[in-house]
C-alpha cells in the first residue's frame, strides 16, 4: 500500500507503524512510536477492522471482533489523546458499520460472548461499540472544553478485501459468500467507500457528534445521517467506557488528558 500511495503521489511524506490492535503491547509500542515522532496529530482515523469469523482471541484473550474492532481502537486512542489534545484542531473518525443496527450494547458480564458466540452477533456489537465510542469521546471533548472533535462515519457496501477475508476465515460460509456476492456485484469501490470517512475526517463544516455515511444507506454519496437509537444512549456509553477500561486496564478520560499536558 505505501508503494502504491508513493506511486501515485510522489510528493506525500510517508510513514507506516506496525500496529496490531489484537495485541495491547502492540498497540502501546506503535502509540509511543507515533508520540515520539509527533508530538501533534491532526486526524486519526480508527479504521481497521476483522468481519463474520468463527469465534477467536486475541493475544490478550479478547473476543477477537471486540478487541480488534473496539478495544484495540478504544486503547490507541487512549494512548493517543495528548498529541490529539495539543493540536489546533484534531479529529478523531471512528469508523462503524450498517451492522450496527443490528448489534446489542456490550453485555458487562460477558463481553467476550463466551458460550453465547456467533460471527455476526460479535460484528454487530463490535461495529455498535463503536458507535457507542465516537459519540460518547465527543461528548467528553465537549465536556472538558477540548479542541478536539470525534465522529463517526460507515463506508456502506464497499467491494474492499473485507469480504473476501472473511470468506477465507470461515472456510466460505454461507453468509459470508452472500456478502462478499453482494459487494462485487454490488458494491462501491474503494475510493468511493472511504468518502464518509474523508468527509468526516477533512470537510471543514463538519463538526463533532455528527455521522457520516452513503446516502442510500449503503450506496450514494457522503452525505450527514442522523444518530438514532438515543434511547438509553448514555447509559449504553457509560457501560461500554466501564468494560473497556476494565478489559484494557487503560483510563480514556479527556479531561485528565488535558491536565496532564497543561492544557
Amino acid at each position: 500500500m505505501r508503494d502504491e500511495i508513493a506511486l501515485a503521489h510522489p510528493d506525500a511524506v510517508l510513514e507506516v507503524v506496525e500496529l496490531d490492535l489484537g495485541s495491547l503491547a502492540s498497540v502501546r509500542a506503535a502509540a509511543d512510536a507515533i508520540l515520539a515522532a509527533h508530538p501533534t496529530i491532526d486526524i486519526l482515523v480508527n479504521n481497521a477492522g476483522v468481519m463474520g469469523i468463527p469465534e477467536r482471541q486475541t493475544a490478550d484473550g479478547f473476543e477477537m471482533q471486540f478487541g480488534t474492532n473496539h478495544l484495540g481502537h478504544f486503547a490507541l486512542t487512549a494512548h493517543l489523546l495528548p498529541a490529539l489534545i495539543r493540536a489546533e484542531a484534531a479529529r478523531v473518525v471512528t469508523v462503524t458499520s450498517t451492522a450496527h443496527h443490528m448489534g446489542r450494547r456490550v453485555d458487562p458480564d460477558n463481553p467476550h460472548l463466551r458460550g453465547a458466540y456467533g460471527p455476526w452477533k460479535a460484528y454487530g456489537q463490535s461495529k455498535l461499540a463503536n458507535y457507542h465510542f465516537g459519540i460518547g469521546l465527543q461528548r467528553q471533548f465537549a465536556a472538558a472544553g477540548a479542541r478536539v472533535q470525534s465522529l463517526i462515519a460507515h463506508p456502506g457496501l464497499s467491494n474492499t478485501d473485507l469480504q473476501a477475508v472473511s470468506v477465507s476465515e470461515t472456510g466460505g460460509g454461507a453468509s459470508q459468500r452472500f456478502f462478499l456476492m453482494l459487494a462485487t456485484k454490488t458494491g462501491m469501490s474503494p475510493e468511493r467507500g472511504v468518502l464518509p470517512q474523508l468527509r468526516a475526517a477533512a470537510d471543514p463544516a463538519a463538526r463533532g457528534g455528527q455521522f457520516y455515511a452513503p446516502r442510500f444507506v449503503n450506496n450514494g454519496a457522503a452525505v450527514r445521517r442522523p444518530i438514532l437509537r438515543r434511547l438509553g444512549l448514555q447509559r449504553s456509553i457509560d457501560t461500554l467506557w466501564s468494560v473497556s477500561e476494565r478489559e484494557t486496564g487503560i483510563r480514556l478520560d479527556v479531561a485528565d488528558a488535558m491536565r496532564s499536558v497543561g492544557s
